[in-house]
């Protein structure tokens, strides 16, 4: 306790002294087609309240507070069209991200929105510290992984999604892919990890193939999505956004197949130390008996997770005294009830597959170890991104 104490200390004392370092680095690094302004002066005369909404502009006077313009101070206005989920209304005092262009030999700017990435900086150094206070060496392993997602997937899986090509085909290998960076970097090459790792593979490729075999039987045709249209539209019609709506089906699955794969694992591999005696069907018993619960509540979670992001949709099907057979064959709802039941179907094959799994490889009398590290060509790589 008094470790962990100490390095709360330490981190609290080193956040406050580099935090001004913390948004320079946003300023520098990050920003580059945009500049940081303040706005120092708002003239609202423009703007009519309509209930909650706002029409018409505001005048803003703004000082640049980055790059090239850094110093120069230009009127902005905003406008507002009263569409509450994209109009950003400023106060004086607001850092705003602001788009700057030179219009004959005229500094002219449009405001774009408030500047929060500062913020989340500071949330994203608070759940840093934590998880490395709990995980310690885990921890860090864990961020190195989410990092290498979020670079994979940003720079790998959505450009070759735009293409349009193939687009199935590159979801399931990224994911593959993935599934190895991210288990392996935090189980190692151990025989929790291939545990986890071929449990994962079992419920990914459930997933797809439900996905692949059904997905045309409702008659999707993946337009829910988010901006779904605008995709379609600047692709000039090229891309199959149904087949981005079964890559979303997949990607939202494997993230808790990872989970019950590792979960799974882990307790085989407790099991088993605690009780090395044990044999392979008490301990495939043992672990369904573990499965099971995991299984009851994560399904559960699934739902939650997918219904979140609908409460206000929900809330106005209240409103509008719809009956839940109109719901529940809504296009909208059909996606999200088909994304939960595939998921779901993709938990329930992990556990059992990933006990299989681990009780076999858990009762092997070789060194699967000391053969991995030897034999494993992946370990050189995983050794060169810890490094």
């Amino acid at each position: 306790m008094k470790k962990i104490g100490v390095m709360i200390i330490v981190f609290s004392l080193t956040f406050l002294i580099f935090n001004e370092k913390i948004r320079e680095c946003i300023d520098e690094k990050v920003l580059k087609k945009e500049q940081i302004g303040r706005v120092i002066s708002i003239d609202n005369s423009n703007m009519i309240t309509q209930g909650i909404s706002r029409i018409g502009s505001q005048n803003l006077e703004v000082e640049i507070l980055s790059g090239k313009y850094q110093g120069e101070v230009i009127e902005i206005n905003n406008l507002l069209n009263g569409s509450m989920e994209y109009d950003e209304v400023y106060s004086t005092g607001d850092k705003i991200l602001v788009a700057i262009w030179e219009n004959e030999g005229e500094i002219v700017g449009k405001a774009l929105s408030l500047l929060r990435m500062d913020k989340i900086v500071e949330l994203g150094c608070i759940f840093i510290v934590l998880l490395l206070i709990y995980a310690r060496g885990i921890g860090f392993k864990s961020l190195i992984s989410f990092v290498g997602s979020v670079v994979i997937i940003w720079e790998y899986l959505i450009p070759a999604l735009k293409d349009g090509e193939n687009i199935f085909f590159i979801t399931i290998i990224t994911l593959v892919f993935l599934s190895a960076l991210i288990i392996f970097l935090v189980a190692g090459f151990t025989r929790k990890g291939i545990t986890a790792f071929l449990g994962t593979m079992s419920g990914l490729f459930t997933t797809a193939s439900l996905t692949f075999l059904f997905g045309d039987i409702f008659r999707i045709d993946g337009m829910n999505q988010p901006f779904a249209q605008s995709v379609v539209f600047a692709s000039a019609m090229r891309i199959d956004i149904l087949k981005i709506f079964y890559s979303a089906i997949v990607i939202g699955a494997s993230g808790a197949a990872m989970d019950i794969a590792m979960d799974m694992a882990a307790t085989i591999e407790e099991l088993k130390y605690h009780n090395p005696k044990i044999s392979t069907p008490q301990l495939i018993k043992s672990g369904f008996n573990v499965g099971r619960s995991v299984i009851g509540t994560m399904t559960t979670t699934l739902l939650l997770a997918y219904s979140g992001g609908f409460l206000t949709l929900m809330m106005l099907f209240l409103e509008r005294d719809m009956t839940l057979l109109q719901i529940l064959n809504m296009k909208l709802i059909t996606s999200e009830i088909i994304k939960i039941i595939i998921g779901s179907i993709g938990l329930v094959v992990v556990a059992p597959m990933t006990t299989y799994i681990g009780g076999v490889i858990y009762s092997l009398q070789i060194d699967m170890e000391s053969i991995l590290k030897k034999r494993c060509p992946l370990k050189k790589v995983f050794n060169i991104i810890l490094k």
